[in-house]
């Protein structure tokens, strides 16, 4: 995994930086995230390491995926991430994780593939994304419970799945193996209006 102080300088420049590109000033940022100004001056000062609750709602603000937050911007054509360039976005003390592989800013298209872990009895439930976000989903062990605006989904091992996420959903493991998964997300790009402080649905991860 990255060094987290290179990840911290790394986040403190791109933030600068995007925030910069989308004509924001600090007030704009804050109220399209709902993170105080105080904190995302702390993030551009590289004083602060934000919770990946506070990461996913500024890229969501931004209209960037974390990856391009956290500096994995993509190459002339191809693009290699040692295993030890990957970045763990969470976990639980019940052996869950969700890790960040690769992400990129392709076509003007924010996109992420992370592998999840779910242990038994765990899982992570999610507000719904921007409209239009879409996540596809394979399953390599264990029996996933996908749950999209209240209707359950048994995703066994061997199984795919796409799911338009712009509804509530969740992540579940109600098994008695542990689920592992990749899982890739597709983000539409922020369309500005004069309507420059509205307020973008959210992502959320376990534990933000």
């Amino acid at each position: 995994m990255p060094d987290l102080d290179q990840l911290t300088q790394s986040l403190a420049r791109n933030l600068r930086r995007w925030r910069g590109e989308r004509g924001f000033t600090l007030d704009a940022l804050a109220a399209r995230a709902g993170v105080s100004r105080g904190m995302i001056i702390g993030i551009e000062q590289a004083r602060t390491n934000p919770s990946v609750g506070t990461t996913v709602k500024l890229a969501d603000a931004l209209g960037v995926s974390i990856a391009v937050l956290l500096d994995q911007e993509p190459g002339p054509r191809v693009r290699l991430v040692p295993a030890g360039e990957t970045v763990r976005m969470w976990s639980t003390p019940g052996g869950s994780s969700g890790v960040l592989l690769v992400g990129t800013e392709a076509s003007g298209v924010p996109m992420e593939l992370m592998a999840w872990t779910l242990a038994p009895g765990e899982g992570s439930v999610s507000d719904p994304h921007p409209e239009g976000t879409t996540e596809l989903l394979h399953v390599t062990a264990g029996v996933l419970t996908l749950v999209a605006d209240g209707v359950e989904y048994p995703v066994p091992a061997g199984t795919s799945a796409v799911l338009v996420s712009d509804v509530p959903h969740a992540y579940r493991n109600d098994g008695d193996q542990t689920v592992l998964m990749t899982l890739a997300s597709a983000i539409p790009p922020v369309r500005f209006t004069s309507d420059a402080l509205r307020t973008p649905a959210h992502r959320s991860a376990p534990g933000s």
